[in-house]
């Protein structure tokens, strides 16, 4: 029988998993997930415990256009109702669970009101227009600020979206203009972030456990640790055909010999590679060390144009790295007095993201339990900082440098809740994390640099991930690696068949109506 090996264990490889067995009648033993560390998830991750504190690295939004991974969530069955699939947990966690959030944007310690407005001016109405508009040729290698002027990233919307979705103004004005048409549907309503869908727990424990368990269950081979160092192509240009995979399993060298119908899916890149973990009382090391992940990428795209060019991804670390921390409390107070002042329980809330941070510090309190194993008197919160190398407005030291504690005190100050730090330093612990390539997918590029999903020739190899390229989505998201594991397999199998088109909300009267609106007030 034909095997297919999936290099890396994250939601991509788990979908491409799951979709071979359902769609091209695979037998869950012929399939093999080569994961370098020793758990799947990639970057949708959830790890930790109340007594030394839970660790979530990043967040990733979900939203009713994510129609590729809402079909995948509509057949994998749940962890507590195998009647039910995990796509109806979602549907009906969200309908219990409003988002709208009250405290968007808070500026020197107090909620900003009418959010609603922009705070456009006419040139930078103009400026969207023109952006929206032009060609991504004509874009190139255009970063977002060299299309606008300086007091466009003071607006109200560049805040609200920019930490929505991470952007930074030195970012590809190409995937800016992306995200302006694979989002429009949410630009009205952006101050509330009333279209964001939440899972019921955290990542990991919503999505990927699910998933995990029901290929497990199928017979799906996880060797995890397992580290593919190469992969060994036939000769020629016409053809791309996967021969060898060099390996690093059990402490010694491993060689895969590839026969006839045998298929490969390689994760190439990782937004969460390199991560490292500080404590309350410690910072994070900053460690820009290329993963397997990466190697593996730069080895076999060396001298080959159609496998990308993954230096224009890994090698600016200073434009692609931000931090983020996770913060578990033990006392109720934090939380309580959150509420109290931004007007949202757990779960009902979004972003809150501080303006006057020097950090542009953002946190979001989600509904609890937040982790499946998470005690009733133990709440969790994560939050970010987009600029952690500039000093802090009440800690006097970088973000990168600070301990948990410290940005604890960072955001207290913020909040202007300095007087109850004692107590909620003692009652709370908060872990950051360094994330030196969590940005790189949206790190200026040229038309290539990201490989087909299919490369041209190939007769069984695929690249699924982040940094493979969809035209028609925008990366950042899980649907896009779901969507790049779907066409790979689709392809691969010559199934006849295609993903679910992109959501096209620009070809809705209505949803145009209300963009422009927006962009109007």
């Amino acid at each position: 029988m034909s095997k297919a090996y999936l290099i890396g264990g994250g939601i991509a490889s788990l979908t491409a998993a799951a979709h071979l067995i359902r769609d091209g009648g695979w037998r869950g033993e012929d399939i093999q997930i080569l994961e370098a560390g020793e758990i799947n998830g990639g970057a949708m991750d959830g790890s930790g415990n109340a007594q030394d504190g839970y660790v979530i690295r990043g967040g990733r939004m979900f939203n009713f256009s994510y129609l590729c991974t809402y079909e995948l969530l509509g057949f994998i069955p749940s962890l507590t109702d195998p009647a039910r699939t995990v796509l109806q947990e979602f549907q009906d966690f969200n309908e219990q669970n409003k988002t709208h959030a009250q405290a968007r944007l808070v500026r020197g310690g107090a909620i900003v009101p009418d959010v609603e407005r922009m705070g456009f001016s006419a040139r930078d109405r103009l400026d969207l227009i023109h952006i929206a508009g032009v060609d991504e040729s004509t874009l190139g290698r255009k970063r977002i600020d060299e299309c606008f002027q300086p007091e466009f990233f003071q607006t109200k919307f560049w805040l609200m979206w920019a930490t929505m979705f991470a952007f930074q103004p030195w970012h590809s004005a190409v995937e800016f203009k992306r995200y302006l048409h694979r989002f429009v549907h949410e630009f009205p309503r952006i101050h509330t972030l009333a279209g964001v869908d939440r899972s019921p727990y955290n990542q990991y424990d919503s999505v990927i456990l699910p998933i995990e368990t029901w290929l497990r269950g199928r017979g799906v081979q996880f060797r995890n640790q397992c580290t593919v160092l190469d992969i060994a192509f036939k000769p020629g240009r016409e053809e791309v055909t996967a021969q060898r995979l060099y390996l690093l399993e059990s402490g010694g060298p491993r060689t895969v010999e590839l026969q006839a119908g045998d298929l490969v899916f390689m994760t190439n890149g990782s937004m969460t590679a390199a991560a490292t973990l500080g404590s309350h009382t410690e910072a994070p090391p900053l460690s820009v060390a290329k993963t397997a992940e990466w190697l593996l990428w730069e080895k076999i795209a060396r001298n080959r144009r159609d496998f990308g060019n993954p230096s224009a991804f890994c090698d600016h670390v200073d434009e692609s790295f931000w931090e983020s921390f996770t913060v578990t409390c033990r006392d109720p107070l934090l939380l309580r007095l959150i509420e109290e002042f931004s007007g949202n329980t757990p779960g009902t809330g979004a972003l809150v993201t501080l303006c006057d941070s020097n950090w542009l510090m953002s946190f979001v309190i989600a509904k609890q339990p937040h982790f499946r194993n998470q005690p009733e008197d133990v709440q969790v919160f994560w939050g970010y900082g987009l600029f952690p190398n500039r000093p802090g407005n009440f800690v006097a030291k970088p973000m990168g440098e600070c301990s948990g504690a410290e940005i604890l005190q960072e955001l207290l100050g913020h909040l202007r809740l300095r007087e109850h730090e004692a107590q909620v330093l003692a009652g709370c612990s908060c872990v950051p994390v360094k994330l030196p390539y969590i940005t790189s997918q949206f790190l200026l590029r040229e038309a290539g640099d990201r490989p087909a999903v299919v490369p041209a020739g190939s007769t069984n190899f695929a690249f699924i991930s982040q940094f493979c390229e969809l035209p028609e989505d925008v990366v950042f998201t899980v649907e896009y690696s779901v969507r790049a594991a779907q066409t790979a397999v689709y392809q691969l199998l010559k199934l006849g068949k295609t993903p679910p088109p992109v959501y096209n909300g620009q070809s809705r009267p209505q949803v145009l109506i209300d963009a422009i609106r927006t962009l109007l007030t």
